[in-house]
């Protein structure tokens, strides 16, 4: 799942990806452009990649989370604006339904 984006390139460069996390104005520039979206992820050729697969549980997750302060901020910072876009999509989306229902 990727998220936290400041730009389109960044959303585009992740195309393919199973879940984007897209703030409104993010996906009112996408709608709005002409580019067209390359996939640049996918299953089949993750698996032709030779990557030695890491054994984590949380206890140690929470150790490598802790080691990394950027991580750790930068998750922190990508919670708070997620947290804050998603009440501002719920403001968008009333505002629209209630424009709806006044016209019916």
């Amino acid at each position: 799942m990727g998220g936290a984006f400041r730009n389109e390139g960044q959303i585009r460069a992740l195309a393919g990806c199973d879940v984007l996390t897209i703030s409104p104005s993010l996906l009112e520039q996408l709608s709005s452009g002409e580019e067209t979206v390359v996939e640049h992820l996918n299953e089949a050729e993750a698996k032709k990649l030779e990557i030695k697969k890491v054994e984590i549980d949380e206890k140690k997750f929470r150790w490598m989370l802790n080691e990394d302060a950027m991580a750790t901020d930068k998750l922190s910072d990508g919670i708070r604006k997620f947290a804050a876009d998603a009440i501002k999509l719920e403001s968008m989306l009333k505002e629209r339904f209630q424009k709806r229902f006044e016209r019916i």
